[in-house]
């Protein structure tokens, strides 16, 4: 059973962030439980590596002195399971935005698709959406992507160890993929279609792995909150 002074040295809760949800409300309701039930005014609480609010997934989320931990987790190999729409595009390279381009794909076999995956494992350059948190003069990407103003992006290093199909109903693809820091998969899955000489777009995502850490063992916020609320009342 944990207590007020483990949460403030430090602990590793293992998140399984529900889609809709920012990451950042995640922190805040964890926060704001640990405050309340232990009738604290501070306790430092953090994540390790955002999610989209249309992805769900493993969230690492370390509080107290573990805090300082958040920068070795977030440099970890990932692995995620997802799905690309082919065909189209969107803005965001995700379902945030409207579909924006359609694209034939009738001349897509299993083969092309099979075969398109090689050019992207390995270090590949890639390049992040512009609607993204990076910041760039100051102000962050999707700000400018908002605004419709355009805005010249570089091209970032980044490492996919695996890139594996595992369902082919076109227009939709499963997948899962293995990568480095800085991956974005919303990215893969636009560069993905362009490389079938279509489109393509993330039309859902979550997260399986962190490290050593799996959503297998995380627990949603609403068990987390029921946990807290059964020590206490056995205290």
């Amino acid at each position: 059973m944990l207590t007020e002074q483990d949460y403030k040295n430090g602990q590793i809760l293992l998140i399984d962030k529900p889609l809709q949800w920012t990451s950042f409300q995640v922190v805040n309701k964890l926060r704001w439980l640990i405050r309340k039930n232990f009738g604290i005014k501070k306790i430092k609480v953090g994540h390790a590596g955002t999610l989209d609010p249309l992805a769900s997934g493993l969230l690492i989320i370390c509080t107290g002195k573990y805090t300082k931990r958040i920068q070795e987790f977030q440099g970890q190999i990932k692995e995620y399971t997802g799905t690309i729409t082919l065909g189209a595009t969107t803005p965001s390279y995700d379902l945030e935005s409207e579909v924006d381009k359609e694209f034939s794909i009738d001349h897509i076999s299993e083969t092309m698709i099979q075969e398109a995956t090689l050019q992207f494992t390995g270090e590949i350059e890639q390049y992040p959406p512009v609607f993204s948190a990076l910041k760039k003069d100051g102000k962050r990407l999707y700000e400018y992507a908002r605004k419709g103003e355009e805005v010249e992006i570089a091209a970032r290093k980044i490492k996919i160890d695996a890139f594996e199909i595992t369902r082919i109903e076109l227009p939709e693809i499963d997948f899962r993929v293995v990568c480095g820091k800085g991956t974005y998969i919303r990215s893969l899955a636009h560069d993905f279609g362009k490389a079938l000489n279509s489109g393509g777009h993330l039309s859902a995502l979550r997260r399986t792995k962190i490290g050593v850490f799996s959503v297998t063992d995380a627990m949603s916020p609403e068990i987390f909150e029921n946990q807290l609320q059964t020590q206490i009342e056995t205290i």
